[in-house]
């Protein structure tokens, strides 16, 4: 099996590290030609990639497996169009921010028409109605974290982490090990042209999961500030997540891939951290 990832992130990174050992061969794109020379060092064939142009044809020679992670705009389908048809999986990474603000209530694909309020989002519909048309899966994820990306190590490691107040306010998580399993069981049970959303069990405010890894940590929280107050200095996007608040339901993907989540909530997501 040869697994291309267009986007060699972290998410495309770990869920190449359960495969390996299985004999599969991995490759991907990174923008950074040093990037890709490392990671040709680590056995992985890595190609210095834009987003603009072709690749060369022998890169997606033999290609079993598509897993997609670059942000649009991008012209992959395009430019790559003849090759990918000959791809039996095809998986689009996406955000549920496609959503928009659902005032708190829960959504899904199957029941939850789009509805974006930023251009970021807006590109995101586009980009999945064109994947769609290759036959491609779609995976919306919530809000990722995981190793080196969570509140435990922001606190540990003193960046810059505030415990923003704003009543009612919930976000949606996933942890990127779940992500990965979400892949693999698709990868089980092929269904092109689904739509899977990617979220753990329970949405929380982003000062619960701080207050919770303080706890942890045994240090006192960040003081509380208030969404209104600390809004004037946060950036765009920071922003537009806290004026838009959803819950994301994740029964798709137990029901029909048959997913365990590993991490169901933030909590063990946090002890993973804490050892």
């Amino acid at each position: 099996m040869h697994l291309f990832c267009f986007g060699y992130g972290d998410v495309a990174r770990r869920l190449a590290a359960r495969l390996t050992p299985k004999g599969w061969k991995v490759a991907g794109t990174v923008r950074d030609p040093a990037r890709a020379a490392a990671l040709g060092a680590l056995g992985v064939d890595a190609y210095a990639y834009d987003g603009s142009g072709t690749l060369p044809v022998a890169a997606l020679q033999g290609v079993t497996h598509l897993l997609v992670s670059v942000p649009p705009p991008e012209a992959i389908v395009e430019r790559h169009l003849d090759a990918l048809r000959q791809i039996g999986w095809l998986a689009y990474l996406s955000t549920t921010g496609v959503y928009g603000d659902r005032k708190g209530e829960w959504v899904d694909a199957q029941s939850t028409p789009v509805a974006p309020l930023t251009e970021r989002a807006r590109r995101r519909v586009e980009a999945e109605q064109e994947w769609l048309t290759v036959g491609a899966q779609i995976f919306r994820l919530a809000g990722i974290y995981g190793p080196g990306r969570n509140a435990i190590d922001d606190l540990r490691h003193g960046r810059t982490t505030r415990r923003i107040v704003k009543p009612g306010q919930v976000f949606s998580r996933c942890h990127v090990y779940d992500i990965g399993s979400t892949l693999l069981a698709s990868m089980e049970r092929p269904n092109p042209g689904a739509i899977y959303d990617v979220a753990d069990d329970e949405p929380a405010s982003s000062a619960e999961v701080i207050e919770l890894a303080a706890s942890m940590l045994g240090i006192e929280p960040p003081p509380a500030i208030a969404f209104d107050e600390a809004a004037p200095s946060m950036s765009e996007m920071a922003r537009s997540f806290y004026e838009e608040c959803r819950r994301v339901s994740n029964a798709r993907i137990k029901n029909e891939l048959g997913v365990q989540l590993a991490f169901p909530t933030y909590r063990e997501g946090l002890r993973a951290v804490v050892g």
